[in-house]
């Protein structure tokens, strides 16, 4: 594992320190490492529908897809990568 330098503010320090054992952590770091971790995963599960969008800007019968159609859609395809890839809904 590599180590990283890392400068925060003060209040964001404090607010850290406030929540770390709050919500269980141990150390500021593991506090930053999974806060880092679920960022990824978000960014991950963000770019995943997107592309799934893209895929589904038509319907089967050809027609322009409305605003409500992609709507179902992104929330279809964010379900399923949640159960696929069993990530805890917040």
């Amino acid at each position: 594992m590599e180590v990283i330098s890392l400068k925060l503010d003060e209040n964001m320090l404090n607010n850290i320190d406030k929540n770390l054992s709050k919500h269980n952590y141990s150390t500021r770091t593991e506090f930053v490492r999974d806060a880092v971790r679920e960022k990824l995963e978000k960014m991950t599960r963000e770019e995943l529908v997107q592309e799934f969008l893209k895929i589904k800007v038509h319907s089967k019968d050809g027609k322009r897809v409305t605003d409500a159609d992609l709507r179902k859609a992104r929330e279809e395809a964010y379900n399923e990568l949640v159960k696929e890839r069993g990530w805890k809904l917040d």
